[in-house]
């Protein structure tokens, strides 16, 4: 992390794949980002942790997987979309899949943007880089309407 001044952004990192989660946590610490990273396995724990206050702390940004037990990114996505305090969201889908059928689901639920993890490389580097440049220039409000903070 550089000594230029932003508001911390939580990355909630939401996958099954353990070698993934670790790639990500990875090429954090080598680019030496110090953002707080809270992982669930799935869907449901995802949402759980977002409507728990304390648990993800705003702003925030979703890494998704598409391919999860129990439930799936894009019925999660179904959800966080219908959920008034969690709809503005920003997600990143982080997947496998290359299907076209998927990144216009994706798309049509308002993802800010849809990653193939075999684009990415084994480091993650470059999407790591992005999501910091990301999170520097963006401003993400510290509350949503609707909310319950």
């Amino acid at each position: 992390m550089t000594t230029d001044t932003y508001d911390e952004v939580t990355i909630l990192l939401v996958d099954d794949d353990d070698v993934d989660v670790m790639g990500v946590q990875r090429a954090l610490r080598k680019l030496k980002i110090l953002n707080p990273v809270v992982r669930a396995h799935d869907g449901i724990e995802a949402l759980e942790l977002l409507r728990n206050s304390n648990a993800v702390k705003r702003p925030y940004i979703i890494l998704l997987d598409l391919n999860m037990p129990r439930m799936n990114g894009f019925e999660m996505l179904t959800e966080l979309r219908q959920d008034k305090s969690l709809a503005s969201s920003v997600v990143f889908v982080l997947t496998t899949s290359k299907a076209d059928e998927d990144k216009v689901e994706a798309y049509q639920q308002n993802v800010a943007g849809y990653i193939v993890k075999s684009n990415v490389g084994e480091g993650f580097m470059d999407l790591i880089q992005m999501l910091d440049r990301y999170w520097r220039v963006v401003e993400f409000p510290t509350q949503m309407s609707g909310s319950k903070e």
